[in-house]
């Protein structure tokens, strides 16, 4: 199980820490934050973006496959459904896009190469994003 927790400083700077590791959320200075770390897209982008390099890296590594780099660019969009090949009739308005370049280079065949594409969508996090989430929610107001 993970377990985060993230506690509100100075405007919309948010300090955030897993127990072992702290890191920073803020807001752009357009959007009237400091701009003292990413914003959370950036972070679930990142989250995203490490999972799919750490995926193939460890799927490399278990099929001795050359994997020599692997480099990969996420981007959030959110777009209108007539702009959205992939949507089916059941979207409508407004819809969260996440586009992907995955960039894989090393001694391996054509038939790895593809291997390595169906591996790369199939890191953890892209499949929780991809299935959804159910969020069980509590607010305590004091």
């Amino acid at each position: 199980m993970t377990s985060i927790t993230a506690e509100l400083k100075e405007n919309y700077q948010v300090d955030i820490t897993n127990g072992t590791h702290v890191w920073r959320a803020d807001e752009p200075v357009d959007l009237g934050g400091d701009n003292t770390g990413p914003n959370p897209y950036d972070y679930l982008l990142g989250a995203l973006a490490s999972c799919t390099s750490i995926t193939l890296a460890l799927y490399a590594k278990r099929k001795n496959i050359d994997l020599s780099s692997v480099s990969v660019e996420y981007r959030y969009d959110k777009v209108h459904v007539d702009d959205c090949a992939e949507c089916d009739d059941s979207h409508s308005g407004m819809i969260n896009q996440v586009t992907s370049r995955i960039f894989i280079d090393g001694d391996f065949d054509e038939a790895t190469r593809k291997r390595l594409e169906e591996i790369a969508v199939r890191c953890p996090v892209h499949k929780t994003l991809e299935q959804g989430i159910v969020f069980s929610e509590t607010v305590f107001a004091g």
